[in-house]
């Protein structure tokens, strides 16, 4: 397959876009980030990339603290907000209409609407020439009860997660190609998972089929 050889670029793409919350509930500001991720699994810590010249990075640098709110397709256009305008010249989350909560761990806000909140505080900045990368240990995890299975299984699929790609946003509502491990799963265990499948589907049926009948 014939390919075209470019300059050295930010090519890596899809990425997580986020709204990152930080200052105070008083004074709060939101940034919307695409580069961050996860470098460490224990204790789990993540990383937010923010230019010098944003108005958040002083923030980040003085408290050393940040939320990470998971976005939707729902708040596509109150993230793209987020990320164009400046927290200088006005309060975002009151312009969006993005609704502020208290985190339970740290003196900044969360975003109520996110359906993950990730509470992060800052153990290191790493500085480069156009951004600075503050590392940060997750202590603490908010996730909406409707995302829960009735086993207690975290089910992001549920959440209709937005990423960011080459400039564009994208919504995640495809159904999955195949779980971590799928390629060199037993037999038996690929039956055990189709059968669960089946019967989730027939309970959700069910329950569809009873709404009606109200």
């Amino acid at each position: 397959m014939a390919k075209i050889t470019m300059k050295p670029g930010t090519m890596l793409n899809p990425v997580p876009v986020v709204l990152v919350s930080c200052g105070s509930m008083a004074e709060p500001n939101l940034i919307t980030i695409a580069w961050t991720g996860i470098i460490n699994s224990d204790p789990p810590m993540t990383y937010v990339s923010v230019r010098k010249s944003r108005f958040s990075h002083h923030l980040l640098a003085e408290s050393g603290e940040f939320v990470i709110n998971l976005t939707t397709e729902e708040l596509a256009k109150a993230t793209d907000f987020c990320g164009v305008r400046s927290g200088r010249d006005l309060n975002k989350a009151a312009e969006t209409g993005l609704m502020l909560t208290p985190a339970e761990q740290l003196s900044c806000p969360m975003v109520a609407q996110s359906p993950v909140n990730l509470e992060c505080r800052i153990t290191e900045v790493k500085e480069f020439p156009t951004h600075d990368m503050f590392l940060a240990e997750i202590v603490c995890v908010h996730a909406e009860e409707t995302l829960f299975d009735e086993k207690g299984k975290l089910c992001l699929e549920r959440a209709s997660l937005l990423c960011y790609s080459h400039g564009a946003y994208f919504g995640m509502k495809r159904t999955p190609l195949g779980q971590f491990g799928y390629s060199v799963m037993k037999p038996k265990t690929r039956k055990r998972l189709n059968r669960e499948k089946m019967e989730q589907k027939k309970k959700q049926g069910d329950r569809y089929g009873k709404k009606k009948k109200r």
